[in-house]
């Protein structure tokens, strides 16, 4: 039970503070819901996938491997099914009426994959991994929720450029994502000395692009 709490814990504090950052129109508590289960479920599509091409990633070595787990069976696959997972709950739903409920779902849907992720490791790895994770891998996962998010909204309610924006709404959070896990999984320590850098990145723009988008 220790280890769930530990889990979750993490997950539920952000989801609050996405909640409460919702400060004009709050979202029906059952969509909310539904968006964090749809996320907890993308977990399966995404084991299958991305063993496939774990398997094809063994055609490469070194550094390109790394580049192709990071950028391919783990960045854009994830993001891919978060995404579809946003657009067919969402897109068309009549609650999606401004600009910032496109941060709420992606975020909810986001952190509902990480939270089953998080379970899966940390149940396998121990309290340790829990704390970790805490402050690197979960706060990523919503901080690419908010980047889809924001797109996916700037998609649906400003004119111009809106193909484009539906694009950049699954594009960016997977390059930021296989930036994330290459870094990490490099191992290497000069990328490694910009992992605390990147992630401060990660937090300055999802706050500024949250804020861009809750001012009426």
């Amino acid at each position: 039970m220790n280890l769930l709490i530990l889990a979750l814990a993490p997950v539920f504090i952000i989801l609050v503070y996405i909640y409460i950052r919702d400060k004009y129109e709050r979202e029906p508590i059952f969509l909310l819901a539904a968006s964090l289960i749809v996320g907890a479920f993308t977990v399966i599509p995404v084991i299958f996938v991305e063993s496939f091409f774990d398997y094809y990633s063994l055609r490469y070595s070194g550094y390109a491997h790394t580049a192709f787990t990071a950028f391919i069976s783990a960045g854009l696959v994830e993001e891919f099914f978060k995404f579809v997972a946003l657009f067919y709950l969402i897109w068309r739903n009549k609650e999606f009426n401004e600009r910032f409920d496109g941060i709420v779902y992606a975020v909810f849907i986001s952190l509902g994959f990480a939270g089953t992720e998080n379970i899966l490791y940390v149940f396998e790895y121990g309290e340790p991994v829990a704390y970790t994770r805490a402050f690197t891998a979960i706060p990523a996962h919503a901080l690419f929720g908010v980047v889809m998010g924001y797109y996916f909204s700037l998609s649906k309610f400003y004119p111009g450029k809106k193909q484009i924006r539906f694009i950049a709404a699954l594009l960016v959070p997977v390059i930021l994502h296989g930036i994330y896990d290459f870094i990490l999984m490099s191992q290497h320590k000069l990328y490694l000395l910009f992992f605390v850098p990147f992630l401060f990145y990660l937090w300055r723009s999802g706050f500024k692009k949250m804020k861009e988008l809750s001012v009426k």
